[in-house]
């Protein structure tokens, strides 16, 4: 036992190094390649950032804490809530192990922010609340040194970036324990301009906060910028989420209904007030938002003469004449709530959803908009559920629109025995049905016109050795973007890992693809679908040579459309990536070397880098060239850290990079980022 203890406790160590693990990097690569960027909401690794100075004292936490954490799913937090009721506080982190569900792999990723600890009461008034947190301010810079068109064209053009280059965010934020938070945040893109122009007021975009948890039987309330999360997504979900990945586990949405933001993204929150109020076994939550969004407001030329909105923007840029004229063009007003009910492994939750815009929407009338949101109001409603049997954990929502359009998403999590997990996802959703704002687990971006059937597993037949695989099979009933038919796809994983040591990590996945898409070249109305199959492999290994010295390196490689010699595409890339941590030093370096070569758009490859602290970074490689960066950190003070990174990619194949404004002639992309953040 205290040779385990030991190797425990290593192993604990090792995962500050890799502080997110190869699930969550494939989950952050998953969701960059189906937006086609890097993710701006960064509440969550705030949250991981904030245990992990703060740990989460296991002996007090509730189901709301655990959620916060995202890899500890639903069924292990039911477990972990009755085996503390039924035998108590826990006396050793060690405890865990016999936690029914919980192995070695989700007890090592909790390590770095948990404890256990005594029950100590602690001050909520007013006054402590105020003034005896935790203050921090973050200033991040960052600038891509080689100028692309829209800064290389004249003054008297009007399609040109009238800004500087560099990218601007700052953030200050007060936390009292996590339960009573607020904060501003400001935001300037490449091209935007700061305190002159169109942006008089300094930043192009401003979010301020303020959240408060646990005042007596008000849970939650929200003053300012919050997101909203109903039920598994169907109809409203706001918080970052992900699909589908090698942790199987990962398939239901589980957030508190309200919560914080104050990060840099500029479309995807709430403004306004939020509030829940909770007697005895039943939840009431209600919101209110009024707020300005980017769109395309056209002039009606009908009789009527009423403005109508084409489109909605989210993507935050503000730099030419074009897109601040539509920066804030729209008013869109949002109510809704929720009454929930919990008794024990028991909730149940109805769910409302509320829209009204300054002018009628009308989307483009292509075909695959037949069923698009129209009109000046949108409502949605819902019905979720959740219930632990045992060892097994039930969920699912049931959802219908305004023309009364259905969709359904439920599932299980299943511990099966002590090795062997399994998840199951059913989605049965309507080509008519539409939402604004909602993200559920579903092949598509958003929830419309899909059914689906999701079956995952994981085994686990030594301690060192972890296999998980998943299948997935889906439909289209109507029509989609580049696919002007009913289509239907498929898509399969399988992956190994392998921790022969307390040094060692490795492994290694397949993953095959088929979705219908239009087949190119021909001058018709209406294309032909084709099945167009994807596979890709991937190995990494992660090798800590010593306590100081981290190296871990990645071969991938892929192809598209294998079957047809004319339209087929391969890809591959490889790194290596070697982080440098002192221990006598309040520093770290880390580096990556990466070589790629790509056919084109449909064999591009991401690949998750490690940033500054909340900051993304999952480029997608096309084309042949090689990438490295350079990431120093160092803690000035106890409250002082600075970090610094540097990152260029070469290609050797072309002489321009990107297209329209943001073409860069020459081979070369170069960025700088810097940041500091002050606590006190």
């Amino acid at each position: 036992m205290i040779a385990f203890f030991i190797w425990f406790n290593a192993i604990s160590q090792y995962e500050e190094v890799v502080i997110h693990g190869s699930e969550m990097e494939q989950q952050i690569e998953n969701l960059a390649a189906q937006q086609d960027g890097e993710p701006e909401d960064d509440s969550y690794f705030q949250t991981l950032e904030y245990y992990r100075r703060n740990k989460l004292n296991l002996n007090t936490a509730g189901e709301s804490e655990l959620k916060e954490l995202r890899f500890v799913s639903d069924l292990q937090i039911q477990t972990f809530l009755l085996y503390r009721k039924v035998l108590g506080n826990l006396i050793s982190i060690y405890e865990l192990q016999a936690v029914p569900g919980w192995d070695l792999t989700i007890i090592q990723k909790l390590l770095l922010y948990v404890k256990v600890g005594n029950v100590l009461s602690f001050s909520s008034n007013l006054k402590d609340r105020l003034t005896s947190g935790q203050h921090s301010l973050l200033l991040r810079m960052q600038q891509v040194l080689e100028k692309s068109n829209g800064f290389n064209r004249p003054d008297s053009i009007s399609i040109r970036y009238p800004g500087s280059a560099t990218k601007i965010m700052f953030r200050y934020k007060y936390n009292y324990r996590n339960i009573f938070q607020f904060g501003v945040t400001g935001d300037k893109d490449a091209g935007e301009m700061f305190f002159r122009g169109s942006q008089k007021q300094g930043f192009d975009f401003y979010s301020f906060h303020l959240f408060a948890r646990k005042l007596g039987v008000v849970k939650h309330l929200a003053l300012g910028d919050f997101t909203v999360n109903l039920g598994q997504g169907l109809i409203h979900w706001q918080s970052m989420a992900f699909k589908k990945s090698a942790d199987i586990t990962a398939v239901k949405r589980q957030a508190d209904i309200l919560r914080p933001y104050n990060s840099p993204g500029e479309y995807n929150f709430m403004r306004g007030v939020g509030i829940t109020v909770g007697v005895k076994h039943f939840d009431f939550t209600t919101f209110a938002s009024l707020r300005k969004i980017d769109g395309t407001v056209n002039a009606d030329t009908s009789q009527t003469n009423d403005d109508y909105i084409s489109s909605i923007l989210n993507s935050g840029y503000h730099r030419t004449i074009t897109e601040v004229s539509k920066k804030n063009a729209i008013t869109q007003t949002a109510i809704g709530g929720n009454v929930s009910y919990r008794q024990n492994s028991l909730h149940v939750g109805v769910n409302a959803v509320a829209f009204k815009f300054s002018a009628p929407l009308i989307r483009n009338n292509f075909l695959y908009n037949t069923y698009a949101i129209r009109g000046d109001r949108w409502v949605n409603y819902s019905f979720d559920y959740s219930y632990t049997y045992r060892n097994v954990h039930f969920f699912g929502e049931a959802a219908i629109d305004k023309h009364h359009s259905r969709a359904f998403v439920g599932g299980l999590l299943a511990s099966l025995n002590e090795k062997v997990d399994a998840s199951l996802v059913y989605r049965n959703i309507e080509k008519s049905y539409q939402t604004l704002y909602g993200n559920a687990f579903t092949e598509s971006a958003y929830p419309t016109n899909e059914k689906g059937l999701f079956t995952g597993l994981s085994l686990r037949p030594t301690p060192l050795l972890k296999i998980d695989a998943y299948a997935d099979v889906f439909s289209f009933p109507w029509l989609r973007y580049r696919v002007d038919a009913p289509s239907k796809g498929s898509e399969y994983l399988l992956q190994l890992s392998f921790r022969p040591n307390r040094q060692i990590e490795f492994y290694t996945r397949l993953k095959n693809e088929s979705k219908e898409i239009n087949r190119s070249g021909l001058d018709v109305a209406t294309h032909f679908a084709d099945v167009r199959p994807r596979q890709s492999w991937r190995t990494q290994i992660v090798y800590k040579i010593s306590r100081q010295i981290t190296y871990s390196q990645r071969l991938e490689l892929l192809w598209f459309d294998h079957n047809r010699a004319n339209a087929s595409e391969q890809g591959y890339l490889m790194y290596v990536d070697c982080k440098y941590k002192p221990l006598s030093q309040p520093m770290s370096l880390q580096g990556r070397l990466q070589f790629f070569q790509t056919k084109g758009f449909d064999s591009r490859i991401y690949a998750f880098e490690n940033d500054v602290l909340y900051s993304f970074s999952i480029p997608q490689f096309i084309g042949k060239g090689f990438r490295y960066y350079l990431n120093f950190k160092s803690d000035i003070s106890k409250k002082m850290i600075i970090w610094f990174r540097w990152a260029q990619t070469i290609y050797g194949n072309q002489n321009s990079i990107s297209s329209g404004l943001d073409q860069i002639i020459g081979n070369k992309r170069s960025e700088i980022k810097v940041q500091f953040l002050y606590s006190f």
